[in-house]
Order: C-alpha cells, then sequence, then structure tokens
C-alpha cells in the first residue's frame, strides 16, 4: 500500500491513503490520525489501511485527487533518523579523488550518522538554506520506516521490522564537513534538513525489485531540467537489514525510526551520479579538478525512482533558497 501525510497546519499532517498510480487519495482519519500513529500501532492499523487501499484502487470509496504540491514528509517528524553510506563506491571515488585516508574496516562495519528528524521537508517544498558558499549539494537515497527494534537485534531479525520504503533527498552542506569532521564529532551543520519523496510504500509495492533487502529500482536525477544520473539501488554493500542491526548494537529504536541508505552510487559511472560531490570526484580522478559546481540559489533538484510498473514515491522536486533571516 501506499501512504502520505497531508499538510493540515500541524506537526504530523494528516494520514491519506494514496492510489497505485498516485492520482487519488482517500482520508485515513478514522483509522489512523497521523502516519506516527498508524506506525506505533501497526498490527492493529496495517490490515484496516490495507483495506482501505484495495477499496481506493477498485474505486469503491470517495477520494479527492492527490496533490503531491500539498504533502509534508511521509513522516514531517520522526524518532530518529539515521543516515549509512551503504555503498561503498561512493566513498571509494571521494577517497581516490581527493586523498582521503581510508576508513578503518569499512567493508564490514557500516559507517551511519544521526541526523535532525525534527524538521523533514515535503517533495515540493522549497530548501531553504543561509549561504551558497557552504557548498549545497543534493543526495539521492532510498531508506525504510520501521517498527520497534529491540538492541542487538540480528539482521535476520530486523527484516521483520522493516514496515515501510521512502525516497530521500538527503541535503549536504560540503564546504562545513571537512571542519566538523576535524573537530571529532561528526556532522551537524553540514546536514540540514532531508526531503522526502510524497508517498512511502509498503515493500511489496515494488514487487520483485525489492531484493535482499534492498530497493532495486533506478532513482532519475535531474538537476535544473537536465540528466544528472540514474543510478540503482541493487549496488548496496549492506542491506538495510544490517544497516538496522547495526543502529540497534547499543539502542533501541522507536518506531518510526528513518535508516536511510546514504548516496545511491554504481560503479563503472554510466549511470551517472546521486548527488553533485561525486560527480567532482569523478572529474578530479579523470581531468585533476572537478568542474561542477554546487548549487545557488534558485537551482532546483528533481528525483524519482522508476519501475517498469508505474509511479512508486512520487518525485521529489524542490529548489534553493535563501533562508529568511529572524526578525
Amino acid at each position: 500500500m501506499k501512504l502520505a501525510s497531508l499538510k493540515n497546519g500541524g506537526k504530523d499532517g494528516r494520514l491519506v491513503v494514496v492510489s497505485r498510480d498516485l492520482q487519488r487519495a482517500a482520508d485515513a482519519r478514522d483509522i489512523a490520525p497521523t502516519l506516527i500513529a498508524a506506525i506505533e500501532s501497526w498490527d492493529r492499523t496495517a490490515p484496516r489501511l490495507q483495506a482501505l487501499y484495495e477499496q481506493l484502487n477498485a474505486g469503491h470509496v470517495p477520494s479527492t485527487p492527490f496533490d503531491p504540491r500539498q504533502a509534508a514528509a511521509p513522516l514531517p517528524r520522526a524518532p530518529q533518523w539515521c543516515d549509512a553510506s551503504a555503498f561503498l563506491n561512493h566513498g571509494e571515488l571521494m577517497q581516490q579523488a581527493f586523498g582521503l585516508p581510508p576508513i578503518p574496516e569499512v567493508q564490514t562495519v557500516p559507517l551511519m550518522y544521526q541526523g535532525g528528524s525534527d524538521d523533514l521537508l515535503g517533495p515540493c517544498d522549497d530548501v531553504p538554506l543561509p549561504d551558497e558558499a557552504h557548498g549545497i549539494d543534493f543526495e539521492g537515497e532510498f531508506g525504510v520506516i520501521v517498527d520497534d527494534v529491540p538492541m542487538s537485534c540480528s539482521a535476520a531479525q530486523a527484516r521483520g521490522r522493516i514496515l515501510l520504503l521512502v525516497q530521500i533527498n538527503d541535503v549536504s552542506l560540503r564546504a562545513m564537513a571537512p571542519f566538523e569532521m576535524k573537530r571529532g564529532f561528526g556532522f551537524f551543520h553540514a546536514k540540514p534538513s532531508s526531503s522526502f519523496a510524497p508517498v512511502a510504500v509498503t515493500p511489496d509495492e515494488i514487487g520483485d525489485a525489492w531484493q535482499d533487502t534492498r530497493v532495486s529500482l533506478d532513482l532519475a536525477i535531474e538537476l535544473n531540467g537536465a540528466w544528472f544520473g540514474n543510478p540503482n539501488g541493487r549496488e548496496m554493500n549492506f542491506g538495510f537489514d544490517q544497516l538496522i542491526a547495526h543502529a540497534a548494537t547499543t539502542r533501541r529504536l522507536s518506531a518510526g525510526t528513518i535508516i536511510g541508505s546514504g548516496t545511491v552510487s554504481n560503479a563503472g559511472g554510466q549511470k551517472g551520479s546521486a548527488c553533485i560531490a561525486e560527480r567532482r570526484a569523478i572529474e578530479a580522478i579523470a581531468g585533476g579538478a572537478p568542474a561542477t559546481p554546487f548549487m545557488k540559489f534558485g537551482d532546483r533538484v528533481r528525483m524519482e525512482a522508476r519501475s517498469v510498473g508505474g509511479p512508486v514515491f512520487g518525485a521529489i522536486d524542490q529548489r534553493i533558497v535563501p533562508a529568511r533571516r529572524p526578525d
């Protein structure tokens, strides 16, 4: 099934069920007022939401046109947002291009940071940022939303905790990252609010593209209307089951926690890139210096996962704008 949160002036939006073709939406408030409420009582709400989804697709319930411009992030705020770097090709390109030291045990222990989860952006929201000089970048990713996960959960156990799949733009400020990393505490200002495609889907919605807890779909990315890349999610070196288990090594994960894949990246370069930093790394390796600039105010990025069966999550389509200064 496909679920979304429509903006209603509240912090968590209003839960709707969205048709398979993303054209219609049915109000789900009689089942759960918000997606986080549905997730926190998933055993009870999921069968009822699934039944509503089937009725919606059959045209048997009242519905309204689904407008992604009215959608918030599926979870406008989440208990936790943990983002990995599960495509090792991306890290290897960055290390080769910019002379970065090798990361210990990167082949066996996933990289992960904890981002801000209190202000997640919708698919068509402008991305307000303070300064172009910060090196504004996008990062196309996939993610999962989990049920409650116990501490020390194994990867095998984690598979049964995956409730929903999402598509993400993990906005990054590249000029700020090196300074923060050198201080030893990791990212903070370099990772502002992330954006999400309008619809969260259950894994069965992508059929055979859900393989080994990986989203094996192309993620088509355009920058200012020009093709930038369409890498496929199948080349994750760590599956989402392994990422969940890693995140739960020393803590429980609350229902609604989002785990991200990190930048989708494919070896060989034929499918382009899912972020500007990776393209700059490829340019530096090939020609000695990067050529593609980071984003400026007014620039637009569009991301959409593609399936032979039709639309999946809907598109992220948003502009970078200067942040409004507080009065």
